[in-house]
């Protein structure tokens, strides 16, 4: 049987990542300490690896797939094929943000003023390339970990920091002064598993679905019974992804109408719906949306 080898992300994006492939339609079974989980797909197996790592192991083959940031797949210079961006974090869903900061009383304001100084990062060849690109000599240093910590105590003039909330810069009395770039999570692919019909298929069909459960995130499904006097009033008001399902009720002068519509929009539309006639209002979550 052919098997796909597919890296997941270990450390704050472990459990976001094993939530979104059970949307997807696959169970992982974590265990601690464990690095080869259990899925319930005889067609995958599934290997947890560093995210900074991820995209080393897949262009050289160990792994056929893996989930990992753009960042690091970037930082590694990795020969690799990007099949999806699938932007969600460990708290939101939204692009994560490396950004450069500096202590709260630090007189520097701009990038140019970092021109000598001293910046601890973990993303050393990124942050390398973007002041090189300025003219800009700068020394880097590698940071293994509490990066923040780093400049609080002197021991850099800068850091070079991901964040999602800045909450955890703004905690330690740091201050925001450039946003170095963007990034979020994707779904990387290796050139030798993309050569093989089986694995490229299989891997589209991953995308696919991983895709459309974080898709249905933004969207729920709303159904409801309108009268027939009031259907086109209704309708004018009610969006949807592309039109709205109607079917009019056995031998009774309503319609069953049924969309899907984005989440943020419910709470205002419920009210008015129901106003206009709209009775059985039901409000549902979905799993993905293809």
């Amino acid at each position: 049987m052919s098997v796909l080898k597919v890296g997941l992300p270990k450390g704050s994006l472990e459990q976001a990542t094993v939530e979104l492939f059970k949307k997807a339609g696959w169970k992982i079974s974590m265990t601690s300490r464990n690095y080869f989980p259990e899925v319930d797909d005889p067609e995958l197996s599934i290997y947890i690896c560093r995210p900074q790592e991820m995209s080393r192991y897949v262009e050289d083959g160990m792994l056929d797939a893996g989930i990992t940031g753009k960042d690091w797949t970037l930082e590694n210079g990795s020969d690799v094929e990007v099949i999806e961006d699938l932007v969600y974090s460990k708290v939101s869903r939204k692009p994560t943000r490396w950004v450069i900061a500096v202590p709260g009383d630090s007189t520097i304001t701009t990038v140019e003023q970092l021109d000598g100084k001293k910046i601890a990062t973990e993303l050393v060849n990124v942050t390398r390339s973007f002041f090189e690109g300025r003219g800009l000599k700068v020394d880097i240093a590698f940071s293994w970990g509490a990066t923040e910590a780093k400049a609080v105590s002197g021991l850099a003039d800068a850091i070079v920091e991901v964040t999602e909330t800045e909450a955890t810069i703004r905690a330690h009395g740091l201050r925001v002064i450039h946003e170095l770039m963007q990034s979020n999570t994707q779904l990387i692919a290796s050139k030798q598993a993309l050569a093989d019909p089986w694995k490229k298929e299989k891997i589209e069909h991953l995308a696919m679905l991983l895709q459309g459960s974080l898709r249905a995130d933004k969207i729920v499904g709303l159904k409801m019974n309108v009268p027939e006097e009031d259907f086109d009033a209704v309708l004018a008001i009610l969006p949807s992804v592309t039109a709205p399902t109607v079917a009019r009720l056995h031998k009774q002068p309503w319609f069953s109408v049924e969309t899907v519509i984005s989440e943020h929009q419910v709470r205002d539309l419920i009210p008015k719906l129901k106003k206009l006639g709209a009775q059985g209002i039901i409000e549902y979550s979905l799993n993905k949306v293809i």
